[in-house]
């Protein structure tokens, strides 16, 4: 096992908990919360992705395409499943 910078001891095939990049982790919880049906909670965190996504970055990102378009796919998830309650009422 060898050592992080934390002091932390590191085993085979474990991976580093900054591995994944801030909006990625913010994109799974939007996923959980909409499939926990918390839907203000899932909104929420589309709002902070959505900030860090358009916010204007000093170095070039060749995956901000990529990311605008999965912010676009979370909207629609979150629209699709608000409207598909509002259907069933």
């Amino acid at each position: 096992m060898s050592e992080t910078s934390g002091g932390a001891q590191e085993s085979p095939g474990f991976t580093n908990r900054y591995s994944r990049r801030l909006s990625d982790k913010i994109l799974i919880a939007f996923h959980h919360a909409c499939d926990q049906a918390d839907y203000e909670v899932a909104e929420q965190l589309l709002r902070t992705l959505e900030a860090l996504v358009t916010r204007r970055s000093i170095q070039p990102d060749p995956s901000r395409r990529r990311s605008i378009d999965t912010l676009v796919a979370a909207f629609e998830r979150l629209w699709t499943l608000r409207h598909r309650i509002d259907d069933l009422e």
